[in-house]
């Protein structure tokens, strides 16, 4: 026979969590959840957070310990597959889940691999907003990548027309889908590049999250970074942000976006073109009557109705100058006259006395002269004897017997022939014997001029 309930002993609240925590404790469990809450403070013996579906949220927690073992990255958001237990803490009488073993569950670990990659990027540089491109106001070429069967294609190429139809459109079709997808992706972005495009527009249409995993494919990442011309992305929708988009020079939010942050719409083209037109019109009607006014101006002027005007006051200065330089010239000619004359008395008077003074030392140095000259020797009866190479015969020695001899005396010159010289005799005794008829003897020459 039971006891009823009146009959049992109540419990305390101690016994009360103690046998819900043996009950709890004794249950082992495997869930899958969204993260909604993170609490990670330096210090902590465990991490706590809570993880929720649609219906109910579940508050959990981690010995520090075994969450740095799982080297997951755990953020809001994130879905993650747990092993553990409940259990109560019961000073407090509150539940938690304690989790054994953590790890991120389908989309969950998508995410978490796109994070942990847009984060070395990130690291790297190649998001910084510093080394992004700015986009050509109005691009000539424009390449799209995007697939050729999409109705991402088709809404760019129409916005396009309609709003910048001036531009050529290069058009790379490569599958956005599938495992191979981001080299095709790239191929199509070396493709356009190569053809000589100024920007390049990369775009799919939307889908899940798995769908547009090939644009966060890092190989391709670094294909937009390093592309030699701006790159435009419009990929997904409006919440759908991918690797790509971060990397990329702009991105837009979906296709139709991207092709119309290329260029300006032709619209405003033309009403910008109008208002320069129109300021441009003001601006040449204003200086062309500000020309005419100037040349009304300068065409009353009184100097082009009679040109005397223009020069008069310089003529009639010439005039003036003319007839001062008339006068003055035959006075002042006068005066340079007498004042030439002037000078011509002095030098001819000074130049007298400097000529008087040479003549005298001149005369003196010719009576010098004269007296010196073996002429005026020869002139008193004296003569010269000379070799017939003509130098001067001093000595017996300087002719020998049959040497032809030079004889000048005052009024000619004897050619002469040596028939021999006498030692020790005196000059002035000394005569030359000249035999004349014959063949050998001395033949005399009579030189009217004489020789010097």
């Amino acid at each position: 026979m039971s006891m009823s309930s009146q009959d049992r002993k109540p419990l305390s609240v101690s016994q009360a969590m103690s046998i819900a925590k043996r009950a709890l404790e004794s249950c082992t469990l495997c869930l899958i959840g969204e993260v909604s809450e993170v609490s990670n403070k330096p210090g902590y013996k465990a991490v706590y957070f809570t993880v929720k579906d649609k219906g109910a949220s579940m508050p959990c927690m981690m010995w520090m310990n075994r969450f740095r073992a799982t080297g997951v990255d755990l953020r809001v958001g994130s879905l993650v597959i747990m092993t553990g237990r409940f259990t109560l803490y019961a000073p407090k009488g509150r539940m938690n889940f304690d989790v054994f073993s953590l790890k991120p569950a389908g989309e969950g670990d998508l995410r978490q691999r796109v994070a942990d990659l847009a984060k070395r990027l990130q690291r790297e540089g190649l998001m910084e907003q510093s080394r992004k491109r700015s986009i050509p106001l109005y691009p000539t070429k424009i390449g799209v990548v995007t697939s050729p069967r999409g109705a991402a294609i088709h809404d760019v190429l129409r916005t396009l027309r309609r709003r910048y139809p001036m531009g050529h459109v290069y058009v790379a079709g490569v599958p956005v889908e599938g495992d191979q997808a981001p080299k095709h992706l790239i191929e199509g972005i070396r493709c356009v590049c190569s053809a000589g495009v100024d920007v390049v527009v990369l775009v799919r249409g939307g889908g899940s999250f798995e769908d547009l995993m090939p644009f966060n494919d890092e190989h391709l990442a670094r294909e937009i970074a390093a592309s030699p011309v701006p790159v435009i992305t419009g990929i997904g929708h409006e919440p759908d942000t991918s690797i790509a988009d971060m990397v990329s020079d702009l991105r837009a939010s979906t296709p139709t976006a991207a092709a119309e942050a290329i260029g300006p719409d032709i619209l405003s083209i033309r009403s910008d073109l109008d208002q320069h037109c129109e300021r441009m019109e003001r601006v040449l009607t204003y200086r062309l009557d500000q020309t005419s006014a100037i040349l009304d101006r300068y065409a009353s002027a009184p100097f082009f109705r009679d040109a005397h005007l223009l020069y008069g006051n310089e003529a009639q200065a010439l005039d003036i100058l003319g007839d001062r330089l008339q006068r003055a010239l035959p006075l002042h000619m006068t005066q340079e006259n007498e004042r030439i004359k002037g000078y011509q008395s002095r030098v001819s008077h000074i130049g007298a006395s400097l000529l008087q003074h040479d003549k005298e030392a001149l005369l003196m140095r010719a009576h010098r002269l004269d007296d010196l000259s073996p002429l005026s020797i020869i002139m008193r009866g004296y003569a010269i004897a000379q070799t017939d190479q003509g130098s001067v015969i001093a000595s017996i020695n300087d002719v020998h017997k049959g040497s032809l001899a030079t004889v000048t005396v005052s009024d000619g010159s004897i050619q002469c022939e040596v028939l021999g010289s006498t030692q020790g005799t005196p000059a002035s005794s000394v005569a030359s014997s000249i035999q004349s008829g014959s063949a050998r003897s001395m033949q005399a020459k009579g030189n009217e001029n004489g020789r010097q």
